[in-house]
């Protein structure tokens, strides 16, 4: 199983991190490793990658796996479900991780700085400017003693997108230099990474920490929506044990 562990500073006993596209049982366009059951890939193929998973993490915990809509929802990680659109989750118990799907898209891990309380969320551009890290925040007791990282997305270089995304974060700390124009009028490289990280420090998040991996570079690692069209998804974890 290809599951590398966030190198981040966490507390003792919690850990993070997630898949890679290599190692599993999936084949085509969704080789080999997809955790996905949303992208047209083999149930059975999918049961079995999420199997291999969970036995290989330290303490093995149940996976709690979200139905992700591109909502703002964050909820209790028991209160998923699997009808409803919810794009994060967050717990104090042990035993149980926190988990969203990407192939682009930020995956976003908070935890308290003692590690009571832990949260994953999937942002894509549209989550993220309409506030669902501010969401994901208001679980904790305060932003000033929550530490946060960001895993494997679409980096900058990667990421065109129009002016009705730049509009969308008008007025957004960092926005200024998170966008830079293209010479197709209209057109710009957006830096998500960089909004989602300027957002949580002026909500008084003082650490955040950055993979610096990009999805779409990377195609033997890391499947990529914008890159691949029809494709699989990695797993992105946060367990206490």
């Amino acid at each position: 199983m290809s599951f590398e562990y966030a190198s981040w500073s966490l507390p003792a006993g919690v850990y993070a991190g997630w898949t890679t596209r290599r190692s599993g049982v999936s084949t085509g366009m969704h080789g080999s490793n997809n955790i996905a059951l949303h992208v047209g890939d083999e149930s059975s193929a999918v049961a079995e990658n999420r199997a291999r998973l969970r036995s290989s993490l330290i303490g093995q915990p149940d996976i709690c796996w979200l139905n992700q809509t591109h909502s703002t929802v964050v909820v209790d990680i028991v209160e998923a479900n699997p009808y409803q659109g919810q794009d994060g989750s967050h717990t104090q118990r042990s035993g149980i991780a926190c988990a969203v799907m990407t192939a682009d898209c930020l995956p976003v891990f908070l935890w308290s700085s003692s590690g009571t309380r832990i949260a994953a969320v999937h942002a894509g551009w549209r989550g993220l400017a309409q506030g669902i890290l501010l969401n994901a925040l208001t679980h904790f007791v305060t932003p000033e003693q929550v530490v946060c990282g960001i895993g494997p997305a679409i980096s900058v270089s990667a990421f065109e997108v129009g002016e009705d995304v730049r509009s969308a974060f008008a007025g957004w700390p960092d926005a200024g230099v998170a966008f830079k124009a293209r010479s197709i009028k209209g057109k710009y490289w957006c830096d998500l990474p960089m909004l989602a990280e300027a957002q949580l420090r002026q909500a008084g998040v003082s650490r955040v920490y950055q993979s610096s991996l990009c999805t779409f570079q990377d195609n033997t690692r890391f499947y990529s929506y914008r890159r691949d069209g029809q494709t699989g998804r990695m797993a992105n974890l946060i367990w206490k044990v």
